[in-house]
Order: structure tokens, then C-alpha cells, then sequence
């Protein structure tokens, strides 16, 4: 592909507005409970800042699946300031499979798949999914002040919010954005992907948090009709794409995927197990374009860095400087250690399909399903200590990258 098709099209379509030079963006991907990761990133960030530091440090915020859910949780909370990252990690701590989702089940559905999957079909029927997600619905709309997240974009403390979705209905890639009034962003298309403007809701939550199969579709209106829509992990080719189109020079993206994962697990062999099978298919959906996407980007922000002055003057295009961070650890190996955690209903029904095999280590057994699933305290913990652990380890890199006034244009490089 040409560097002209790459700007063109892919990634650097210049914004209708020039943005702050030191504004920064943040970029939330998805994968369920995994996304409590992010918090511990967020929460030794907020502890690393120099004393005095109140301003809260994003412009932007965009968001897909359970990321959209952090995305739009900090932006409600964002007129607090600084002080709303730390926030995101208490609202996890305090969170239950329970408050996310529910599976009525018989206690004796372990000992049979017959019953098993006859408890699942009931569930498909009743919920058009395998699990039932009104309980997320009450959760999201007790922990998310949309009235401040309004308020947030009206004061200018943030400029926008986005969240993305998969239409089932056409299969493209939605961005929902909220702005302040004034924020003369367009919306865009781009085979496959395109944006739309409208006041996030719960229901756009739901919608990108819709884990296929597990979580039922949502409908949204698009365009004067009804879609329905599914995880926006789906189909995401280009997650930094909404935050380049708005302007942004500089992005923090945390991510929960694993490009690692094949050398982390134990090798088995025979048959793969129920479980394998699933995990492995949970991790196609959440399949992380994210490495690919920061560099491609670092690759055309390096080649702009190097046009000579007086051409680079003359281009509508400026680099754009990503910091991407990742789990350094693998977790499915942690999921695994806290799948007894599982609420007893799913964790029969899952050990009843043969799904909760772990006699034969992390490569024949669910632990990357219930990575997706396990919203219950020693799992949250374990990640919000792994996401914090992280930050601190590229303490310097952060600073750097977050000090005002940095001069936009240099690559991070990506663990």
C-alpha cells in the first residue's frame, strides 16, 4: 500500500479543527472483564503525576466493548478532575458477575450436558443470548451520570466522547460521538467503518459491550432507521482511527490483548476441549488489531517526520504520537488461577458442557472464556495490580508522553 492510500484512506484524513498541541487522547479497547486492566493503568497514572497536577488529562475519550464502558464512566466523572481515574478502579472493585449478567440454572446442570445445554437453549429463547444482561443495564445507569457527562463536554473539560459498535444489521463498524457544541468534527465513512453523532446513551453501551452469542444485539437508530447492533470488537480494523479523525497529535491506548498468548500457554495434546474451543473463539472476536494499528501509524508519523521542513509546512498531516500499553502478563494464566470464582449457575452450566476443563493446564481449559466473564473481586484485583504494575514499570515513558507541552511527533514503541 502507498504512503498516499495509507493517509488517504486509512488513518491521517486531516481534522476539521485544530486541536491543542499537547491535548491527548485516550483509547479503551475491549474484553469483558479484562478491562479492568485499564484501570489499574489509569490509577497509577493519576499516583505518578507531579504534586499539584488537578487537571483531568484527556481531550478526547474513545472507547469499544467493556473499554467503552471505562470510556464513558471516566467522562461522566471527568469534572472531578484528575482525581476521576482513580475513580474507575473503585468502581470496579465493587462490581459482581451478578450486577453484569445472569444464567438461571439448576445446581445438579454439572452433571449433565443434556441438561446443560438444555439451560442454555432457555436462555437463548428467553434472551435472545446465553446470558441475561439487564442486571448490566441497572448497573450502567446507577454508575453513569449521563447529565454530568453532558456537563463535562459543555465546560470543555472533554471534547468528546466515542464509543464503537458492529452493526449486525450491515455489517460496518459504527463510531457514536458526543461533542460539545462547536466542535466542528464531520462525520466519516470509510469502507466498512463510519461515524455518527448523537448522545451516547446506555443503550449504545449495551451495544458495544454485546458480546456475540453470550450478550443479546441492541438496536440503534442510524440514519433515520433501526440496526442491530453487536461487540465492536467485531470488525475493528483501525481503533485509533476516531481519535486521529478529530486531530488528535497524541494517544494513550491501553489494550487487554495478548500477542504473546501462544508462548504463554501449556503445551497438551489430543483432542482441544470444549473450552479451548470457546476461549479460543472469544479470542477471534476480541481479536487485537491494536499492535498493527499503533504501528502503521508510527511508521507514516515517522516518514512524516522526516519530509523535509518546507514540504511537511505545506501537508495538511502531522504525526501522531502513540504510547500503547499491554498486559506484560498473560491472562488467561491469571483468569485460570480464579475460575472457582465463577457465579455458581455458570460455572455448572460451563463444567456441564465440558467447557471448565483445567485438568489439563491453561491449554485445554476455559480460563480465556472466563477471563471474558469473571467480573468478581480476586480476578478485578489481580488485573488492577497487573494494569498498575505495568504503568510503573514505563513510569518514565508516561511522563514523558503526558507532560504538557510535549512536542508531539516521536514513537512510542509497543511491548
Amino acid at each position: 500500500m502507498s504512503l498516499d492510500t495509507l493517509i488517504t484512506h486509512n488513518m491521517l484524513t486531516p481534522a476539521s479543527h485544530e486541536a491543542r498541541p499537547d491535548a491527548c487522547a485516550l483509547v479503551l479497547m475491549g474484553g469483558g472483564a479484562r478491562t479492568a486492566y485499564q484501570a489499574g493503568v489509569l490509577k497509577a497514572l493519576a499516583t505518578m503525576q507531579p504534586q499539584g497536577a488537578q487537571a483531568f488529562p484527556f481531550q478526547w475519550l474513545f472507547g469499544t466493548s467493556a473499554g467503552a464502558l471505562n470510556a464513558a464512566y471516566l467522562a461522566s466523572v471527568a469534572g472531578q478532575g484528575l482525581a476521576a481515574l482513580p475513580l474507575l478502579a473503585r468502581f470496579w472493585t465493587g462490581l459482581r458477575s451478578e450486577q453484569v449478567y445472569r444464567l438461571e440454572a439448576p445446581g445438579w446442570v454439572r452433571a449433565n450436558r443434556l441438561v446443560a445445554g438444555w439451560t442454555l437453549a432457555r436462555q437463548v429463547r428467553r434472551h435472545r443470548a446465553l446470558l441475561d444482561t439487564l442486571p448490566l443495564v441497572d448497573t450502567l445507569h446507577r454508575a453513569i451520570d449521563l447529565q454530568s457527562l453532558e456537563r463535562a463536554l459543555e465546560q470543555g473539560t472533554i471534547e468528546a466522547l466515542g464509543v464503537t459498535a458492529s452493526s449486525y444489521t450491515s455489517g460496518e463498524h459504527w463510531t457514536f460521538c458526543q461533542t460539545r457544541a462547536g466542535v466542528p468534527v464531520q462525520a466519516w465513512h470509510r469502507p466498512g467503518r463510519r461515524a455518527d453523532f448523537q448522545p451516547i446513551t446506555i443503550e449504545h453501551l449495551m451495544a458495544s459491550s454485546a458480546i456475540p452469542f453470550l450478550f443479546p444485539s441492541v438496536p440503534l437508530w442510524v440514519e433515520g432507521h433501526k440496526e442491530h447492533f453487536g461487540d465492536g470488537s467485531m470488525r475493528q480494523l483501525s481503533p485509533l482511527s476516531p481519535a486521529i479523525h478529530f486531530g488528535a497529535r497524541r494517544v494513550l491506548v491501553i489494550g487487554v490483548g495478548q500477542p504473546q498468548r501462544s508462548g504463554m500457554v501449556v503445551r497438551a495434546d489430543g483432542d482441544p476441549t470444549a473450552g479451548t474451543i470457546a476461549g479460543h473463539a472469544m479470542a477471534s472476536v476480541f481479536h487485537d488489531t491494536l499492535q498493527a494499528d499503533v504501528e502503521q501509524t508510527q511508521r507514516v508519523s515517522q516518514t512524516l517526520s522526516r519530509l523535509p521542513p518546507s514540504l511537511a509546512s505545506a501537508l495538511p498531516y502531522r504525526p501522531v504520537d502513540v504510547l500503547a500499553i499491554q498486559p506484560s502478563f498473560s491472562l488467561d494464566e491469571l483468569a485460570r488461577k480464579h475460575i472457582g470464582e465463577l457465579p455458581a449457575p455458570t460455572r455448572n452450566t460451563l463444567a456441564g458442557l465440558g467447557a471448565l476443563d483445567t485438568a489439563r493446564g491453561a491449554a485445554g481449559s476455559a480460563a480465556a472464556l472466563a477471563s471474558y466473564l469473571l467480573f468478581e473481586p480476586g480476578f478485578v484485583h489481580a488485573l488492577i495490580e497487573l494494569g498498575e504494575h505495568d504503568a510503573w514499570r514505563r513510569k518514565d515513558e508516561l511522563m514523558r508522553f503526558l507532560a504538557p507541552h510535549a512536542p508531539p511527533g516521536g514513537a512510542a514503541a509497543v511491548p
